[in-house]
């Protein structure tokens, strides 16, 4: 069932969805009875209630800090003009019809229209689209994207509110209510057990005060020990307890964990979404190689390359990884240079006596057929560029003239360490891995199977789906290219139309609504602060092979145990001992002719199980009607292969025990399994 999404709670919403409940009304209306007749020896359960109920509070409270310091706006002042005067304001006084005054290195603070001028503009974190996009005259500014290059004027459209970063920001901040199914559970027996813990309590009431002539303190205190052993106050902070145990093993792996209970649907995810670029990939361009042309000099090339870069204006992530990659140089003079368009898709320097370097998409740049070698990168999922020198006159609008090729410069957004492995192992313990990206769905789909990801070749441009066939995309592809921040809500609710449990990752302000949407998500440190605010699990060294260990850390704990012992040893049968405890599971897998003998104790038995059962007032057959009391996994095998089975678990450092052994049923009435106090 989806989570109902609210505005983002007040403090006092949280402190009395989390004080005023059923549950803690029944376990007050029973302190008020003991307080009365003044048994203080027997109000433990309350400090039980209310470190549960405090641990609910602060998770919340913490989740609330984060969300509200939720911005995408990082630039206080802005430069405009208005009434003639040019001057520098803080955002938030920034009007409708003021005139924006836009350079290289600025944040867009409003949406806006250009007027005049020309910019390369930076949407990734708005629409997760690596490539930079030119504006020109009449164009549209989106509030939170970035200036590139170049500069221009802009009459503000929306502000405040009405922006579109301030609608993203709004989106991203609504509530989802919290999703646990060992809560909602709690929460049903809770809403079962008052229909007749009242009438209940009122008649045991009567009977000892009246039947058996017990004194009020008497009375008091055994109606409230019955109708307590009836409420599951014990189940409540084992699961608090236990949840805070998970995130104290995550933060050694250096894993922030922002919301408690998201580590509950840990074990239930099926779908993993990734975004391509910083999840999957680094996030940092670079270039790979540069491969001469037949012909082309090999030093000159060098030195029209150096001194291109130091003189140019174009600071782009393509052009930031050519400097890294090339040596700068100053030995040319510079008459004339034309910066980087993505209309275009080249640009263009000058140099005196030399003729006109142009750098550019390979099909601009040649203008016959594409080299095979040039195909094969573009193939690979590689960004491919040309280098090309002219004698000829190279104008901004016109078709570039006949050139000498010089150079193919390979780049690559290189995949992110054990990217492959991490991805086999989610897809080993049956994790479907999607990625859905805002780049082109064919550099994708490349990087996707260079990763490993099965069907990574079936991608679909997101711009030819409509809303109405969101599902049938969802259920037919892996990878999803130019997807839009609402597109990628879209998926996630496809998703879990389908009946799936989802994780997404993600690290920009383009992945927000699709986080917020998940069962469960997930940042790296060096996401974007609004990614980080949103997620409810952090990577805080972003190593991507973490993920395997957040993931699976709740369901693959068993796995390589079962694979070592399964492939050497012959394994009869196995059991996983869930809720119903021991007599409920291991019966499913033993013939009606066999019992299985189960010695109490013949394993370590946890101080907690020990605590619930006091306080429940059960006994240990009650108990293991419940828990597994310490054992996750049975595994059956020869008794002749026990010392062998149990060498293995040793050495794989899984603690083990032999707990029993298998006997011959005598009668068809007898219990299947016995355990032996």
């Amino acid at each position: 069932m989806k989570a109902k999404e609210t505005a983002s709670k007040t403090t006092a919403q949280i402190l009395r969805d989390n004080v005023c409940t059923l549950f803690n009304l029944l376990n007050l209306l029973i302190a008020i009875a003991l307080i009365a007749v003044h048994a203080w020896s027997n109000l433990f359960f309350i400090f039980v209630i209310a470190l549960n109920t405090v641990i609910g509070i602060a998770q919340e409270l913490k989740a609330k800090r984060l969300i509200e310091k939720l911005t995408l706006l990082s630039q206080p002042n802005a430069k405009i003009e208005r009434n003639g005067t040019i001057q520098s304001v803080p955002i938030a006084e920034v009007q409708e019809q003021d005139i924006l005054l836009l350079e290289s290195g600025n944040q867009i603070c409003a949406d806006a229209v250009v007027r005049s001028g020309g910019i390369e503009v930076n949407e990734s974190l708005l629409t997760g689209e690596s490539d930079a996009i030119f504006k020109k005259a009449g164009d549209t500014l989106l509030s939170g994207s970035s200036v590139i290059s170049g500069t221009c004027q802009a009459t503000v459209l929306h502000v405040g509110s009405d922006s579109y970063a301030a609608k993203l920001t709004k989106e991203a901040k609504k509530t989802k209510a919290m999703h646990s199914e060992l809560v909602g559970s709690m929460r049903k027996v809770t809403r079962l057990t008052s229909l007749c813990i009242v009438p209940l309590g009122i008649l045991l009431f009567v009977q000892a005060l009246f039947f058996r002539d017990s004194s009020m303190y008497d009375a008091v205190v055994g109606t409230s020990a019955g109708l307590l052993g009836m409420l599951p106050k014990g189940l409540y902070l084992l699961i608090s307890i236990s949840l805070a145990a998970g995130i104290i093993t995550l933060s050694k792996k250096n894993v922030l964990v922002q919301d408690l209970y998201s580590l509950e649907n840990l074990a239930h995810v099926d779908v993993l979404c990734l975004d391509k670029t910083g999840t999957l990939t680094e996030g940092n361009m670079k270039v790979e190689k540069a491969v001469l042309f037949p012909g082309a000099d090999s030093a000159m090339f060098q030195e029209w390359m150096g001194n291109f870069l130091t003189h140019t204006q174009d600071n782009n992530a393509t052009f930031q990884a050519m400097h890294t990659y090339f040596d700068g140089m100053d030995t040319l003079s510079v008459t004339e240079q034309i910066s980087f368009s993505s209309d275009r898709k080249w640009s263009a320097m000058t140099f005196s006596g030399v003729g006109t370097l142009v750098i550019g998409a390979p099909e601009k740049l040649c203008s016959d057929k594409l080299p095979e070698n040039v195909l094969e990168a573009q193939q690979n999922g590689k960004r491919v560029l040309l280098a090309g020198i002219t004698q000829h006159a190279v104008q901004k609008e016109q078709p570039l003239p006949e050139m000498q090729l010089l150079a193919e410069i390979i780049l690559t957004d290189p995949l992110r360490a054990n990217a492959a492995k991490t991805i086999a192992a989610f897809q080993q313990e049956g994790v479907s891995v999607k990625l859905i990206s805002g780049d082109n769905p064919m550099t994708a789909s490349a990087m996707a199977q260079q990763a490993g990801v099965f069907q990574g070749d079936r991608w679909v441009d997101m711009r030819t789906v409509a809303d109405s066939e969101m599902d049938a995309a969802a259920a037919q592809y892996t990878v999803f290219g130019r997807v839009t921040p609402q597109q990628k809500k879209q998926l996630i609710q496809a998703f879990h139309r389908q009946k799936h449990t989802v994780a997404m990752t993600g690290d920009g302000v383009n992945d927000l609504l699709a986080l917020k949407e998940a069962d469960c998500s997930i940042s790296v440190g060096q996401g974007s602060d609004a990614a980080r605010q949103t997620a409810q699990l952090v990577l805080l060294d972003s190593d991507f092979a973490v993920l395997k260990d957040v993931l699976l850390e709740p369901t693959y704990i068993y796995s390589d145990v079962v694979r070592n012992l399964m492939r050497d040893l012959p394994v009869k049968g196995m059991v996983h001992i869930t809720g119903g405890g021991f007599y409920d599971n291991i019966p499913r897998v033993l013939p009606n002719s066999v019992t299985a003998d189960i010695k109490f104790a013949s394993w370590d038995v946890q101080p907690v199980f020990h605590w619930l059962r006091e306080e429940g007032g059960l006994t240990w057959p009650e108990m293991l009607q419940i828990f597994n009391c310490g054992i996750g996994y049975v595994f059956i095998v020869p008794s002749e292969v026990a010392e062998e089975a149990m060498g293995r678990l040793e050495a794989m450092h899984k603690g083990a025990w032999v707990i029993g052994t298998i006997g011959r049923r005598q009668d068809k009435d007898e219990e299947q399994v016995k355990i032996l106090f």
